[in-house]
């Protein structure tokens, strides 16, 4: 049982109606992590608004969501793996590429040192060595693909502690974490 329900969107008004009317728009209704955050319309904008500029960045839906996967399982967040699960085969990854993704496995050379960074930063909380941004770097990635993934880092951590701290219902496929290898 979540320790925070969804905020009923029959008793939205005003800018939380308005808000969750966009979630139901985009999803077909209010899943239940938007619906918890709604009780504070202020994270529910920053979230929603994290979503669309990230979803128009230059990194691309395929690479966000591996990155997602990825920090979800490290994180242990199943509604957050399950959601990302199905968002990455609607961006064209397969079953096996999900999962691979899961265990911080890319499905590339380009893909692979972006998870690799994006899990250092959240095993190192941000401390990480140079070394982290020069093979980035050295895969292909400029200064503004870095910055945009420290960004999907953050919205990840944001959602993965929703849902772990509020232990929202996961409304998904339910995709449990694993043992990263």
């Amino acid at each position: 049982m979540p320790h925070i329900p969804p905020f009923d969107p029959a008793q939205a008004t005003g800018e939380r109606k308005e808000l969750m009317d966009a979630v139901r728009s985009q999803f077909g209704a209010v899943i239940n992590m938007f619906g918890t955050v709604a009780h504070s319309p202020a994270a529910l904008k920053s979230m929603l608004g994290s979503f669309g500029a990230l979803g128009s960045g230059r990194i691309g839906a395929r690479l966000g969501e591996q990155i997602a996967v990825a920090i979800a399982n490290r994180n242990g967040c199943e509604y957050c793996l399950s959601a990302h699960t199905v968002l990455g085969k609607n961006a064209g990854l397969t079953a096996s590429q999900m999962d691979e993704a899961r265990k911080g496995h890319g499905e590339d050379s380009r893909s692979q040192a972006a998870i690799d960074f994006a899990l250092a930063v959240v095993n190192e909380r941000g401390h990480v060595d140079p070394s982290a941004l020069a093979e980035l770097r050295a895969a292909g990635f400029d200064d503004e693909e870095i910055v945009e993934i420290v960004a999907h880092i953050t919205l990840n951590l944001f959602t993965n502690y929703v849902n772990v701290v509020f232990d929202v219902d996961v409304d998904f496929p339910s995709v449990k974490p694993v043992s990263a290898n």
